[in-house]
């Protein structure tokens, strides 16, 4: 059994722990095209034909022979052909020229396209206007230069966007292998929790934790089931872990620290967890616990449980969603198949000045516009409105004192 003790991690140190420990799920399913948005490839994406099939024009204008049209002289127009047709006359000549539109393959003998609108035109002819001249292969497309047949387009681990269903509807594919979505369990606890649509006494406040960390677990591609609130008394919290344990993946929120009623690690501990670290040096979020849960042949209902991997988040909600991107996020994404997952960072210019801070990494709420990024004024890791008036957490590291102007990571979400 693993102790909970002494495992506190600096920032990058703790992601790479993580990293360390993700990899994708076996399970694979065959999806149609638009049902993949939003899961990972489990196979390449393979090119059935040059791509493209034929030298395409980029413009509406004439194909010609390039050398000849820079002479400009006049040259006869033969015919026209439009996107999805091709040319059934011949060969174009020297002194001949073909109305082409965008899209349409380029006729043979011709070698490049002449923009509409750098041509002079007269009945029957055309050629170039003030002098302009043309380099073989300008405003077309050469067959298979986007890609060659049995080229991999897009490789599996990759996650499904507009850009990849339309790369595979290209490739003829109606339906596609991804990775099954990982299957997350949700236990918010605390005896101040309550749920949602009940009333709220003065002392409580509402189970707002676990409807954010099922967003972001669904926008990461996983699968969310909130389970029953954890109140803090041990048997109840070994319950909702016996249950939680089932999932791919379990995200505990709340009851990571060390108050007297801050159960999560002790009944992780009689579960035999491993512990791979009990705190980051980083604000918010310090007290977040990562670990897992072995193998059992033999569970109390008489079935196998496979391992399962955990974390413990802080029950303070901006706590629980910062490290949620940092940590939770990478792995859960790895697991449904991603290839190198990463936190989501960007560069942005500090708008004002900032105070350093000892020893921990620094992820506060911060309002991005442009390439400039500005603090959020909150009352702390409780402060949900000024969550939602971010759009992102500002890196600070430790020791740090920024001046306006600085160039920071930002973690967006």
């Amino acid at each position: 059994m693993g102790s909970a003790a002494g495992k506190v991690m600096d920032f990058e140190q703790a992601l790479a722990t993580v990293l360390g420990e993700a990899r994708a799920k076996a399970e694979v399913t065959r999806v149609t095209l638009l049902e993949a948005a939003g899961r990972v490839l489990a196979e390449d994406v393979q090119a059935d034909r040059d791509q493209p099939p034929f030298a395409r024009a980029t413009r509406d204008g004439f194909a010609v022979r390039a050398a000849e049209w820079s002479t400009g002289a006049k040259v006869d127009v033969v015919g026209q052909v439009r996107a999805g047709e091709r040319w059934s006359g011949s060969a174009v000549r020297d002194g001949q020229a073909l109305e082409i539109m965008t899209g349409a393959p380029l006729p043979e003998g011709a070698d490049a396209v002449a923009m509409v609108e750098h041509v002079e035109r007269g009945p029957g002819w055309v050629q170039a206007v003030d002098g302009r001249s043309l380099s073989v292969g300008e405003n077309v497309v050469a067959r298979g230069s986007e890609a060659r047949a049995g080229q991999v387009v897009v490789a599996a681990g990759t996650r499904v966007g507009a850009a990849e269903i339309a790369l595979a509807a290209t490739c003829g594919l109606a339906e596609v292998a991804v990775f099954a979505r990982p299957r997350v369990a949700i236990v918010a606890t605390g005896d101040e929790l309550v749920e949602v649509a009940e009333e709220p006494e003065a002392q409580q406040i509402r189970n707002s934790n676990s409807y954010a960390i099922a967003a972001m677990v669904r926008a990461a591609g996983g699968e969310p089931k909130r389970l029953a609130i954890a109140r803090d008394v041990r048997e109840d919290v070994r319950e909702r872990v016996m249950q939680g344990r089932r999932w791919d993946l379990m995200i505990l929120s709340g009851g990571v620290s060390m108050g007297e009623y801050d159960l999560v690690e002790e009944v992780l501990e009689e579960f035999g967890a491993e512990f791979l670290f009990t705190g980051v040096k980083m604000q918010p979020g310090k007290p977040v616990v990562f670990g897992r849960l072995p193998a059992r042949q033999h569970s109390p209902e008489g079935t196998p449980e496979p391992e399962c991997y955990f974390f413990g988040l802080p029950g303070n909600p901006i706590s629980t969603q910062v490290t949620f991107h940092c940590f939770a996020e990478i792995f859960l994404r790895a697991l449904g198949g991603e290839v190198h997952p990463q936190p989501r960072w960007a560069q942005a210019t500090l708008a004002e000045e900032v105070g350093a801070r000892p020893g921990l990494t620094r992820l506060l709420p911060a309002r991005m516009e442009g390439v400039e990024v500005r603090l959020v004024g909150w009352q702390g890791s409780g402060d949900l409105a000024a969550n939602a008036r971010a759009n992102c957490y500002a890196e600070l590291l430790p020791g740090r004192r920024y001046a306006a102007g600085e160039v920071v990571r930002v973690l967006l979400r």
